[in-house]
């Protein structure tokens, strides 16, 4: 990555690396340091909210699959 434009906002794929990065528990410092002076809390909390979203309704289809398979 070319450190050489700070001032220029997060693509969607960094802010992504980054909430996935965070929600695993494995954001490097440099990255974090990165979201802090270049993001906007409002697009990390946006795609934190779908993020979950959709980790939750994976989650639950897959409940459901496995029950329905079991015959439960």
């Amino acid at each position: 990555m070319d450190d050489n434009h700070d001032d220029r906002p997060l693509t969607f794929r960094e802010m992504l690396q980054s909430v996935l990065a965070a929600a695993f528990g494995v954001q490097s410092g440099k990255n974090r340091a990165r979201d802090f002076s270049r993001g906007k809390p409002s697009h990390f909390i946006i795609l934190g909210v779908l993020f979950t979203t959709a980790f939750v309704l994976l989650l639950y289809g897959l409940v459901r699959i496995i029950l329905h398979l079991a015959g439960l």
